[in-house]
């Protein structure tokens, strides 16, 4: 039996479910695909990052005792196709969307993973994993260029957001104003790489800012 989740992690994490289910519906409406592929995919978006880390950690899947988390992504998956117009919005607001979930899932991954008593590192491994599964399900099966695998800062402001949230827990800070600061700083890095397009260089060129680069 799962142990119940604190009032504002279901809030964030259920937030996290409807703009990653959208985001994921967003991407089949750019292919053309009918209310059930738009919902098939905006379901695994939603729920997939979350199902990974359970079975990697040997945990119950969420959403299999709390079938509300799965009414819930399919609703926002359907609303997203009806909302859906032309393909420049349905990019622009899929990547906004993706942003806003990798943020809230990175602290809601890693506050599942604590709580079931994985190790500090392991926990925001599983912060990471979390926030960047389903994203890269969706990208996978609508046969697109996995955003963590784009160059541009995604995974890394997923582990910072888990990181930090994992760090102010253990110096003492309280669960709630933890889970602002690292869902903003998590928000803020991916934001800064989406309109500064700041991406990771190869080696001997740590990072790229648009069409300057930067060396270490």
């Amino acid at each position: 039996m799962l142990e119940p989740l604190s009032t504002s992690i279901l809030v964030i994490m259920y937030f996290g479910d409807v703009v990653f289910a959208v985001s994921g519906a967003l991407t089949a409406a750019r292919f053309k695909m009918d209310i059930l592929g738009c919902v098939l995919i905006g379901a695994i978006t939603g729920i997939g990052g979350g199902t990974t880390r359970d079975l990697l950690l040997g945990r119950t899947v969420w959403w299999t005792q709390n079938p509300e988390e799965l009414v819930l992504v399919v609703v926002a998956a359907l609303a997203a196709y009806f909302w859906a117009t032309s393909d420049f919005a349905n990019k622009k607001a899929m990547v906004w969307a993706d942003t806003l979930g990798l943020a809230v899932f990175g602290v809601v991954g890693c506050h599942i993973a604590l709580d079931f008593g994985a190790p500090f590192l392991v926990a925001v491994f599983m912060g990471m994993v979390t926030a960047t599964g389903g994203g890269v399900i969706r990208d996978v099966i609508t046969n697109t260029q996995p955003m963590i695998m784009s160059g541009q800062l995604y995974a890394s402001a997923a582990l910072l957001g888990a990181l930090l949230y994992a760090t102010l827990l253990r110096i003492g800070l309280p669960e709630i104003p933890s889970e602002i600061i690292a869902c903003l700083a998590a928000f803020a890095l991916r934001a800064w790489a989406i309109l500064w397009d700041v991406r990771m260089g190869p080696p001997g060129e740590f990072i790229r800012i648009g069409g300057r680069s930067k060396s270490k």
